[in-house]
Parts: structure tokens; sequence; C-alpha cells
């Protein structure tokens, strides 16, 4: 039987919910659309600057594009509406079937960490609202370490270097093909989820293993390397 990878997850919608913002989003902009449309863009201009080589926070490109599909619109976005996507964003509750699955993963011994944008303490905040914090062996942040955002091919590399490990042992867990991408061009394995909104890409390195959520994940990466030492 083949060696367990070591698991690393995004957190930001492959495993916290992105659609528990909808409300916010609704009330400010009254489109159905203007969720996926500022989270498109926050991932966009996160890497825009990265390639540019200017690193900023996480969460001040998501206000700061909050504010400018605002300004394209001619609304006005107070300084609470801002705190308040901040601080709903860092609430996110979890997928409902994540922590069984995580836990179940664990149990065969896997070593679960993350790989997020976000700071460590909003990263913290998110996972530990969501009951799932104690799982993981360790929480990686590119502000904490590169300081270049997924997908820069340091971001991964580092957590390669930091945990000793050859990157062809590491499976990154996302539900976003820009984030598989990144993994599986720094020498990773990959598993797409098919959150909504989500889909695989015909071009490019394909993912490894594919599911519309995070059990189905689990189960294939259980079928294949089993119970763990």
């Amino acid at each position: 039987m083949s060696k367990q990878p070591i698991i690393v997850f995004d957190v930001n919608e492959t495993l916290l919910d992105l659609d528990s913002l909808r409300h916010v989003f609704d009330r400010i902009f009254g489109d159905p659309a203007a969720l996926r449309l500022w989270f498109a863009n926050l991932i966009t201009y996160s890497e825009a600057l990265t390639l540019a080589g200017v690193y900023v926070p996480f969460t001040d490109i998501g206000a700061a594009v909050l504010r400018m599909l605002a300004a394209t619109r001619d609304i006005t976005i107070a300084d609470a509406d801002a705190a308040e996507l901040t601080d709903q964003f860092a609430s996110m509750p979890p997928h409902p079937e994540v922590p069984g699955a995580l836990r179940r993963l664990s149990d065969h011994g896997f070593r679960l960490f993350t790989l997020t944008d976000n700071t460590l303490a909003i990263s913290g905040r998110q996972l530990e609202q969501a009951g799932v914090i104690d799982i993981f062996e360790r929480r990686f942040s590119v502000d904490e370490t590169v300081r270049r955002h997924k997908p820069a091919p340091e971001a991964y590399h580092c957590v390669a270097a930091t945990l000793g490990v050859d990157a062809a042992d590491i499976c990154l867990i996302a539900c976003h093909v820009w984030d598989t991408i990144g993994a599986q061009a720094a020498g990773w394995q990959a598993g797409l989820i098919l959150r909504q909104g989500n889909a695989p890409l015909g071009v490019g390195p394909q993912p490894d293993y594919i599911g519309k959520d995070l059990d189905a994940i689990a189960n294939q990466l259980i079928d294949r390397y089993g119970a763990g030492a």
C-alpha cells in the first residue's frame, strides 16, 4: 500500500460556507450575483498584487474590492458595512459534512494541515468557531511566511520545506482550480471539491481526486491509502 500523503486544506469555501455571506451582499447591492463577483475579484486582485511584487493582507484586499465594486455602481460603502463583512468572513460556518469528514481522515491516520491566504488570526477564529481547529496539526498562512498569495509557488514550497517532506508526499484539498493548479505545479497531489460555482478546468494539470464534497474526497483517500500507522 502506498504511503499516506500529508493533507493540506484550503480554508475559505473549501471548508467554510462562503454563501453565509450572501445576506451582506444582498443588503448592500441588491444583486444575487454580487457575492460571487466580489470573491472572484478578491482572488484576481490578490494574484495581481502578488505578480506585481506587492503584498497586501487578504482581508484588506477584500475590503478594497468591496469598495471598488460599490464605486462601479454608485453605491457608498459605510465603515460599518466593511466591518460587518470582515466579521462575517471570519465567522463562516463549516459545510455540513466537513467536521465528520475531517475527523474520519484523522482517525485513519492522515496528518492534516491548512494553508490559507488569510492571516493566522483570522483563520484561527474561523476554524475555532467551526469547531475543527483541534483536528489540524498546524496552520500555515502566507501572511506569516512568504507574503505571496496562492497560487504563487513559494506558498506551497514553504510548506513542504517547513515540514521537511517531498512535494509529492503532500496533497492539497481545495474547491478552486487555481489553487489545485498551483499545488500541482509545485509537485503536490491535489483533490478538487466541486462546491457550488466551482468546476474542473479542461486544460492544465488535472486533480488526482474529484468529488462533490469532502466526504467524497475522504472516501477516495481512505480507499486508496487505508489506515495509517
